[in-house]
């Protein structure tokens, strides 16, 4: 199995993409943190882990904390040992509107979940990863969104979240790569099953509006939580150990 045995946090992980992440990684031998604000939603995806013979841990947390990351490294520790890698899923958006409509609030939450978070993150797992020594390694897989390539009007300030998490994240893998920890994107397109959806379309995702975001996407089908865990599977692996500072698209074309 691709990560038998790996330690490894997955935020975000009790709804939509985070419970495909989480299922596929344990379903490869990973050790999984499940961790969600929504505690029953966390619960449930360690049952389903656990109900198919999968190893998995809930740790409430808040990601845009500093005590929230403390609290998820140490679970790691607790339950497994030791962290291998994190894979920050968590986000959050604005509802689609006109700039000049978005509240400072709406701001300051959607910076502090998507971006404030990863920071968090890198600062708690590096430590750890310095702990356990350079042969080990860690890695960091961070779920930005095509929206920071190829921006969609109506979300200027969750595009410009998640344009942050890519920066930072290329630029955290350069800085980290001499300390065997790698750190990558990957951007998804728009899923209309995810708890966002409605707030990512500006309303009920009813099918005049999945058809307007179907017709931007050139493979003609949106993207689902199994093909998300699927490149961050990849990103988290071995079969990547030479892989840092890439952003893989996720996106049947639509950054093309």
């Amino acid at each position: 199995m691709r990560l038998n045995g790996k330690s490894i946090i997955v935020t975000g992980a009790g709804s939509g993409i985070g419970v495909g992440i989480a299922t596929r990684f344990a379903a490869e031998g990973a050790q999984v943190i499940v961790n969600d604000i929504n505690a029953k939603g966390g619960e449930e995806t360690v049952a389903a882990i656990k109900k198919a013979d999968g190893k998995a841990v809930y740790q409430h947390a808040d990601v845009t904390t500093a005590d929230g990351w403390k609290a998820l490294v140490e679970a790691a520790l607790k339950e497994y040992g030791g962290l291998d890698g994190v894979v920050n899923n968590a986000g959050w958006t604005h509802v689609n509107r006109p700039f000049s409509e978005v509240t400072e609030a709406d701001f300051d939450r959607c910076f502090n979940v998507n971006v404030k978070s990863i920071y968090w993150s890198a600062q708690h797992a590096l430590a750890q990863f310095r702990k356990q020594g350079k042969e080990r390694g860690g890695c960091l897989v961070n779920i930005a969104s095509t929206a920071g390539v190829r921006p969609r009007p109506g979300l200027t300030v969750y595009n410009a979240s998640k344009g942050a998490v890519i920066t930072m994240s290329r630029s955290m893998a350069a800085e980290f790569a001499p300390e065997n920890v790698r750190v990558n994107c990957v951007n998804p397109v728009f899923n209309p099953d995810t708890a966002l959806s409605a707030a990512f379309a500006g309303g009920p995702v009813d099918e005049a509006r999945r058809e307007k975001f179907r017709a931007t996407i050139p493979m003609g089908r949106f993207s689902t939580a199994l093909d998300v865990a699927n490149a961050c599977l990849y990103l988290a692996s071995p079969d990547a150990s030479f892989v840092t500072g890439v952003c893989i698209e996720v996106d049947g074309g639509r950054c093309v």
